[in-house]
């Protein structure tokens, strides 16, 4: 079975187990003759993957209760990976969503790590520096660097122990990793969103 993640920059491939990461025409040319289920947020490109004759969107499979209009498909998929947990999806943007009991409570979208940085270089070339991922969080900053690495670090850290209790935390994408050290309960495994869309499948019978 291969399953595809089509985002706006690169297709994530699981195949049989092994995980690959691709532009999208690079993804299409490699894949275009496999038989390949998919889900996709780029719009760029829907065109194009619905003339693959051997690729199926299966994005309409996807029901995630409490879900809201609107919700990306990457992130239902996430979060039917587990009944229950904090699923954080660290790219471009971070998404942290919470599920209780297979139903969705709610979530939110946070700027990515690079996002962070051109904000600030934007404010000034003195606040340009290089994130310092090991900043302490326990006392206040004393340098520049410190300064805007706690700044980015802390409030997203903050808000992730706010709503998570008890809850294990779930992440996956390119900061997830990094990310997950911050939480004792915290779980990295890049394969989260295609353990939910292997549970859309068996569940709809597709593919």
């Amino acid at each position: 079975m291969i399953l595809a993640d089509v985002g706006n920059s690169y297709v994530h491939i699981w195949d049989d187990g092994r995980i690959e990461h691709l532009r999208v025409m690079e993804a299409i040319e490699k894949y275009a003759a496999e038989v390949v289920c998919y889900i996709n947020v780029n719009t760029t490109y829907e065109q194009t993957l619905a003339t693959l004759e051997e690729w199926s969107d299966i994005s309409q499979h996807c029901v995630l209760k409490g879900a809201y209009e609107g919700m990306g498909i990457d992130r239902k998929a996430l979060c039917l990976s587990h009944l229950d947990g904090i699923f954080v999806d660290a790219g471009s943007a971070i998404t942290v969503d919470k599920v209780v009991e297979g139903v969705y409570q709610g979530g939110y979208i946070l700027p990515g790590i690079h996002a962070y940085h051109k904000a600030y270089a934007e404010i000034s070339p003195v606040l340009d520096v290089v994130l310092d991922r090991k900043v302490a969080l326990e006392i206040l900053p004393k340098t520049t660097r410190e300064s805007v690495s706690f700044g980015t670090i802390a409030p997203m850290i903050a808000s992730i122990e706010k709503i998570m209790g008890d809850l294990p935390v779930y992440c996956t994408g390119g900061d997830g990793m990094w990310l997950s050290q911050y939480f004792e309960q915290a779980v990295f495994d890049e394969t989260l969103l295609f353990q939910g869309m292997i549970k859309m499948i068996e569940k709809g019978k597709i593919c």
